[in-house]
């Protein structure tokens, strides 16, 4: 749901959605190092995504859902996660992360039979396309792709979607600067460079690093999402760099017809500094496009 109220000169996004990552939920409520209420920061991010009034198209986790891939830390997730998204009417797009467990998080969040095959899935979200995929290696923490992954990922990309398509993955297909996460990196990235290069894919969203970042990977904009549970501390030398309880954050993407935004916003609640007043917007709204510039342009 966006607002009818326009100012200026671009249109309502055609598709709108909340990018979340990393929440690392454990079994029982336990806390994430015996710090870190990783559950109370998801339902913050939570409250905050129904709190904007939105009506977003799709709710994307980009992995690490668990931090052990327990059965009741999915269970938690889901009885969190769900009514949320019942609410907002909303799909939820479920990936697999390092910290993840492809079995457990088949039978106990995608109510699948179990199995170790990689979880490569298609929505279609009336014509924009999202393509989530399993980037990685049982018992391992960095990323890669199997052949077969990457001949599906063709054959999905030979004929074009509507919309375009968003490619989902835990593993950002980036550089980091954070020296110890190369050994964490996506590997063989040429491979993945390969099929999307020229294709209809128009983001690629991931998740992984704990922080917010942005690149791009054979042409396509890619953008990270930071970490509900905790992020990474970037004002230390690169060196140096370790987990911090702020900065957690989640983005949102909206889609319009010739370009896409990713807007990151922070965990918390905040003291508001300055507001648009509802009797304002009223205000505005009935003017024609020409006094609301004079109106708001103008300074005070």
């Amino acid at each position: 749901m966006t607002s009818d109220v326009r100012f200026g000169q671009y249109p309502a996004p055609q598709r709108v959605i909340v990018h979340l990552s990393d929440p690392h939920l454990l079994a029982d409520g336990r806390y994430l190092y015996d710090s870190v209420d990783v559950q109370a920061n998801l339902e913050q991010a939570l409250r905050q995504v129904e709190q904007m009034g939105l009506r977003p198209d799709a709710m994307v986790f980009t992995g690490d859902l668990t931090d052990l891939g327990e059965p009741d830390a999915y269970r938690r997730l889901r009885a969190r996660v769900e009514p949320v998204a019942e609410r907002l009417g909303t799909t939820i797009v479920w990936l697999m992360g390092n910290h993840d467990e492809r079995a457990t998080m088949r039978t106990e969040l995608l109510d699948l039979p179990p199995g170790e095959s990689p979880i490569d899935s298609v929505w279609d979200f009336d014509g924009l396309r999202v393509i989530g995929l399993d980037s990685t290696v049982p018992g391992w923490h960095h990323g890669e792709l199997e052949d077969a992954q990457l001949d599906w990922l063709r054959e999905v990309l030979s004929v074009r979607a509507p919309l375009g398509s968003i490619l989902a993955m835990h593993h950002p297909p980036v550089p980091s600067s954070v020296p110890f996460f190369d050994i964490l990196e996506l590997r063989d990235q040429h491979r993945l460079a390969d099929v999307v290069q020229g294709s209809d894919v128009r983001a690629i969203l991931g998740g992984h690093l704990h922080y917010s970042t942005s690149s791009t990977f054979a042409g396509i904009p890619v953008q990270v999402a930071s970490a509900s549970c905790y992020s990474m501390n970037l004002s230390r030398p690169a060196t140096d760099v370790n987990g911090m309880f702020g900065g957690q954050s989640f983005n949102l993407v909206h889609v319009y017809d010739d370009r896409l935004t990713h807007s990151t916003v922070p965990l918390g609640d905040f003291t508001t500094a300055d507001t648009f007043s509802e009797a304002f917007i009223e205000r505005m709204a009935a003017l024609s496009p020409e006094e609301r510039l004079e109106a708001f342009s103008r300074k005070r």
